[in-house]
């Protein structure tokens, strides 16, 4: 291992970089990939200066990855708000809504007709065909209460 770091060369920074690249491809979120940055970056510095010691590039690779790591943070914490926040929760878009009782909520438990599918839903005893407003969302169930309310199309 002693013999290894002692000849460490741009290509295997090269090397490490590229396989963090690519491990970052299955999933990672953004971590491998700014490692994997830093790995190129030393070894392009690796290659400009050829005499630099082991010990020298080791420590500008954790420098660059705990500096990259923290702009992605930054980045990523001052991100700008997005205009519809509850993109892809769309039991939370039905909130305050009216919909018509598809299967009877019976024992607390029945479905309503959203658009062109069923949702489960969870409330006081209601009969096919009556109204509900969703008030909640409770894992895959949406929280109704019955109401006299004409429904939403």
């Amino acid at each position: 291992m002693g013999n290894f770091l002692l000849h460490l060369s741009f290509l295997d920074w090269l090397a490490l970089g590229v396989a963090l690249i690519i491990l970052e491809i299955f999933g990672a979120g953004g971590y491998l990939l700014w490692t994997g940055i830093a790995a190129t970056a030393v070894s392009a510095l690796v290659f400009l200066l050829p005499g630099m010691s082991w010990v020298a590039q080791c420590l500008l690779f954790a420098v660059l990855c705990v500096v990259s790591a923290t702009l992605w943070w930054s980045r990523q914490r001052h991100a700008r708000p997005t205009d519809q926040p509850l993109l892809n929760q769309r039991g939370q878009e039905l909130i305050g809504r009216v919909f018509v009782v598809q299967e009877a909520i019976v024992d607390g438990r029945g479905k309503i007709k959203v658009g062109d599918g069923l949702w489960l839903v969870r409330g006081e005893n209601a009969a096919a065909g009556s109204q509900v407003r969703v008030i909640g969302q409770q894992d895959v169930h949406l929280l109704v209460e019955r109401t006299t309310q004409a429904p939403d199309v």
